[in-house]
């Protein structure tokens, strides 16, 4: 009898005997079940249908309103000057410059709350865009989602997902089994909530820097919320499911491809320093008695509950304050760019070509709002609201599935321990933009 044939035998048996052997696994199905349903289970109340977490962040966005524009100060001005308390802005270039960012992110900040400085950062679509639209929303989401978060991840959940979708993830997309969750809490929840999932997992030794940076640049994309906002700009919430489905198969069929080629595919497998490696062990025989075996050795050595979420919460503030002084420096420029600048015309060439090829109308247009989705995901949206419908549905899918923009994603991977660069990053978003377009535009012919 081999070993998986031995700890398959151990692991079988009834669920009663288990929780017989075993009386704290009511955690992993209460506390799993909590955190499963505050971010994967739709919830109506009112006239609106979402998630309870951003049902929670939504009614402190309207009770606490008058308050929420000083507490983003608080959180932006602790994030500009933590790099330099820590001593973290030195460690490198790109530290080095993203440190200086954030302290213009807080200047920024400052003008825009307290009403003063250039009238062109005044703008509905600049500073109050970012500030409303962008920080406000993550600066509550990522703290409040990293406690329910303790909830979802630390106590078995995660490792008895992965062991039954192991079969699926390591051919197709190159993860382990355990990555799923990344992908999921991404598209319901939160970009950011998924990169905080990965960065914590990388970590703790459970993902290698290869499949962190496959997850952070394949998985990590924009939630169904903001996906929500560019159907409703574009006036494609009548087909809202047809757009939602085609957008999550379009988005995983391109990170098939993209884990297949340079820069991904080249990435070291190697564990995070200090860690200590967890490798997804190939399961054989009796899948399901061996993920209920893992779940259980997870939740013997999880922390107590008040330790696991005071851990969180921490990550989650530390995350949500390296994110948004960078929404404010780097997502402004972005914007800036683009209304002042050609730069994102140029930019458009690279994809002029597939645009044609694939007779879009209008392709130099479709191009610069490919374009456009670098700075900040709802550019290209706000680009083509006049144009034909298959240029919008294109467009609406390019702008998720592209997953890379610099008003938040880009400074959100820089501010994790995932070993990927600025330069990489651009990289994989122009494949990922090109090979969007060209999967998604014979489907857009095809259900139209």
């Amino acid at each position: 009898m081999n070993a998986n044939q031995q700890v398959s035998k151990q692991a079988t048996g009834s669920n009663l005997q288990t929780l017989h052997e075993s009386p704290d696994m009511w955690k992993f199905f209460v506390y799993s079940f909590i955190g499963a349903f505050m971010f994967f289970v739709p919830v109506t109340i009112g006239e609106k249908n979402s998630i309870m977490l951003d049902h929670i962040v939504s009614y402190i966005q309207t009770y606490a309103a008058p308050a929420l524009p000083y507490y983003a100060l608080i959180i932006i001005a602790a994030g500009s000057i933590y790099p330099f308390l820590s001593g973290t802005w030195k460690k490198s270039t790109v530290n080095i410059i993203f440190s200086i960012f954030k302290v213009i992110g807080l200047f920024v900040g400052i003008m825009l709350v307290f009403n003063f400085g250039p009238a062109w950062l005044f703008d509905p679509a600049m500073g109050p865009f970012l500030f409303n639209k962008l920080v406000v929303p993550v600066g509550l989401l990522v703290p409040i989602g990293a406690v329910f978060l303790a909830l979802l991840v630390s106590y078995g959940l995660l490792e008895f997902i992965g062991v039954l979708m192991q079969p699926v993830m390591r051919p197709v997309w190159k993860t382990p089994g355990r990555s799923a969750i990344d992908a999921v809490a991404s598209f319901v929840g939160s970009y950011s909530l998924g990169l905080l999932i990965t960065n914590r997992i990388y970590k703790e030794g459970k993902y290698t820097a290869k499949e962190a940076a496959i997850i952070a640049t394949g998985f990590s994309t924009v939630s169904a919320t903001f996906m929500v906002i560019v159907a409703k700009t574009l006036g494609l919430m009548d087909m809202w499911n047809t757009y939602f489905w085609v957008t999550l198969f379009v988005t995983f069929l391109v990170t098939a491809v993209t884990v297949r080629i340079w820069p991904l595919s080249k990435m070291k497998d190697e564990y995070y320093e200090g860690s200590t490696p967890q490798p997804e062990v190939k399961v054989s025989g009796n899948r399901f008695a061996r993920a209920w075996d893992e779940a259980k050795a997870t939740l013997a050595a999880s922390p107590t509950l008040f330790d696991n979420i005071k851990t969180n919460l921490m990550d989650g503030l530390l995350m949500a304050m390296a994110i948004l002084p960078s929404i404010l420096s780097i997502g402004l420029l972005g914007l800036v760019l683009a209304e002042f600048t050609p730069l994102f015309d140029w930019i458009g060439y690279i994809f002029y070509p597939f645009t044609a090829l694939f007779q879009l109308p209008e392709p130099m247009l479709a191009a610069k709002a490919s374009a456009l989705g670098i700075a900040e995901m709802f550019l290209p949206a706000l680009l083509v609201t006049e144009s034909a419908l298959i240029v919008k549905f294109v467009i609406a899918v390019v702008s998720v599935s592209s997953i890379i923009f610099f008003s938040a994603v880009v400074p959100c991977i820089v501010s994790t321990e995932i070993p990927i660069s600025i330069p990489k990053l651009v990289v994989i978003w122009i494949q990922r933009v090109i090979l969007t377009i060209i999967f998604v535009t014979p489907i857009a012919y095809l259900i139209l």
